[in-house]
Order: C-alpha cells, then sequence, then structure tokens
C-alpha cells in the first residue's frame, strides 16, 4: 500500500497477461491468548466471522476490518510463527484523524498522527499539511504486540486501481469521498464565475472516478 512505483519488465507483462483473479483472503496474525486477542479485535468494532474449534488443538478465529475485503485470522494449531512477531500490517483510511480518534475512543493506545514528506525522509509530527496521500500515518499494536500502521490514501497513484473500476467498501469511504469532491467543485465553481453547475453531478461523478483511480482530476 505504500507509494513505490510500479516495476515494469517481464514479471510486470506476466502479470499484465494473466486472466486468473487472485485476492488476498486472509492474513494469520500469531497471538498467544486467542480469547485476549479475540477480545481486542472485537473491540476495535472489526467483524467477527468465525470462531470454531477441533479439539483441543486447532482452532480458527476470523475478523474482518470495516470495508476491507481482506480479513484476519488467529487460533490454535494454524502458525507456528511467535506471538507478535507481525509488524507494519497496512489499515488504508480516507480520513486519518477520524481513524485515530476512533481507535483511541475504543480505549487503543495509538500513536500521534504524523506524516513524511517523501520517501526515506524523517516523520513529523500532524497530519501532511497539504493533505498528501500515502504520506500521513498512525500506528499502534494488539496486546501480542502485533503492530499495525494507518495509512491515509485518497487518490491513487496511476495504475494501482483498474480506470474502469470505481468502488467504495463503506458509508463512510463514500461519504469521505463526496466532501473532497464538493470542496474541489467549490473551487470550479469560484474559477468559472460563481454561477451554480447544473451539471454537479457529472461533475462529482467524473472527480470520484479519476481520484480513485489515480487519473488528472478535472478543475
Amino acid at each position: 500500500m505504500t507509494s513505490t512505483q510500479p516495476r515494469s519488465g517481464p514479471a510486470m507483462e506476466a502479470s499484465r497477461a494473466s486472466t486468473i483473479d487472485m485476492k488476498l483472503e486472509a492474513v494469520v496474525i500469531p497471538v498467544s491468548d486467542v480469547d485476549r486477542a479475540k477480545r481486542f479485535y472485537g473491540g476495535l468494532g472489526w467483524r467477527l466471522d468465525a470462531d470454531f474449534a477441533v479439539g483441543d488443538r486447532f482452532r480458527v478465529v476470523q475478523f474482518t476490518p470495516p470495508g476491507s475485503p481482506c480479513s484476519i485470522h488467529f487460533g490454535t494449531g494454524i502458525t507456528s510463527a511467535a506471538p507478535g512477531s507481525a509488524k507494519v500490517l497496512y489499515l488504508i483510511v480516507s480520513d486519518i484523524d477520524a481513524a485515530r480518534a476512533e481507535l483511541v475512543a475504543r480505549g487503543v493506545e495509538a500513536s500521534e498522527v504524523y506524516h513524511r514528506a517523501g520517501p526515506g525522509q524523517p516523520s513529523l509530527s500532524g497530519r501532511h499539511p497539504e493533505g498528501r496521500s500515502y504520506s500521513s500515518f498512525a500506528s499502534f499494536s494488539d496486546p501480542d504486540g502485533n503492530g499495525w500502521l494507518l495509512q491515509e490514501i485518497t487518490q491513487r497513484l496511476p495504475g494501482r486501481v483498474d480506470a474502469h473500476d470505481t468502488t467504495f467498501t463503506s458509508y463512510a469511504e463514500l461519504a469521505a469521498a463526496l466532501r473532497r469532491a464538493a470542496a474541489a467543485h467549490g473551487e470550479h465553481e469560484k474559477r468559472t464565475g460563481g454561477q451554480r453547475d447544473e451539471n454537479w453531478p457529472d461533475w462529482y461523478a467524473e472527480y470520484m472516478v479519476a481520484e480513485q483511480a489515480g487519473k488528472p482530476l478535472p478543475t
């Protein structure tokens, strides 16, 4: 989910030629106490999808973060990794301040929001001053020390999203996109003499599709 530019070459050409969808379904999180982890992730407001056991040696619990197509698994007998060894697990959000505030309201010890001016640059306090996509972060850990990183993304880099697909996985994500489109449209109307734009629904749609696909935004 970072802003590293796409690679080119034979591997990239092969991926473009692929016709088989491969969707990341679940990530395994190593924990030492299954019930404690279940309380923690349930307390985040994540959806509990499954909790089943086979005897005393196998148990799997599945949670899904709000709006995420990918879930997490933890339990007994599903991984030999050391508890707490999962690090830098990205959670993409459209509003970093609101996401952190919700975590804190749920009793999570989350870091302060910070940003980076560019790749490899030192961290600076607060959200990126220009609201640059991919540049604002906050972090937290579960009781075992598995580390999660919130990253604010509002506009994808070109090639990261199919230009023909525009999807919003939650009410909050759609609402945030509409607010950004409304603010941009307000500036558009100022530039056109302050007249009401009767075609604002089309402008909003064009803006939201372009933003998600990483294409040039309308002005």
